[in-house]
């Protein structure tokens, strides 16, 4: 008897660290981060694939505000006032939102909120910044979503898209 509940015991527990092991992996937590324009830039956020799905303009729809990754709302960290695309962006912790485009440029949204699941309970009434990047379809394949800190922006890629953001002091 003692045994068999042994067996048990064990095959849950490996059950349940299978499951969550499969659950994390499917969009794991990312961190991507830089120094531009003498501020540190941290953006947290999950990276989920393309897994063979169209992303954009399907799975991520046109001119709809999106999360900009999976599972909590993307947030974008400056420890300095920062300016992107020209514009003020006050030191803190945002809430980082999408609305890509098929126009060539997409919208970069920077909200009061910063955690929040998903953008279920996105309020327009808490941006702080709004702005207008360049977007477009690049050569390679991104086969899981990618924030990239770079010496003067910063960026986002996955499947074709690619979306850049000019960071100045």
């Amino acid at each position: 008897m003692n045994f068999r509940k042994t067996i048990f015991s064990m095959a849950l527990t490996a059950f349940v660290v299978v499951a969550g092991f499969a659950q994390e992996k499917a969009s794991p937590a990312k961190v991507a981060e830089g120094t531009v324009a003498g501020s540190k830039i941290t953006i947290n956020y999950s990276s989920p694939a393309v897994k063979g799905r169209t992303i954009w303009g399907d799975l991520v729809p046109f001119g709809q505000v999106w999360r900009a990754g999976a599972n909590e709302a993307t947030t974008f960290t400056t420890t300095k006032d920062i300016t992107v695309q020209g514009k003020k962006l006050p030191a803190g912790t945002y809430g980082f939102f999408i609305i890509p485009s098929e126009s060539g440029q997409s919208t970069f949204i920077f909200n009061k909120v910063a955690k929040q699941w998903g953008a279920f309970d996105y309020d327009a009434k808490q941006d702080v910044l709004r702005v207008d990047v360049p977007s477009g379809q690049g050569s390679t394949l991104e086969e899981r979503l990618v924030y990239e800190v770079k010496p003067d922006s910063f960026e986002v890629r996955w499947e074709y898209g690619v979306a850049n953001a000019k960071i100045g002091s």
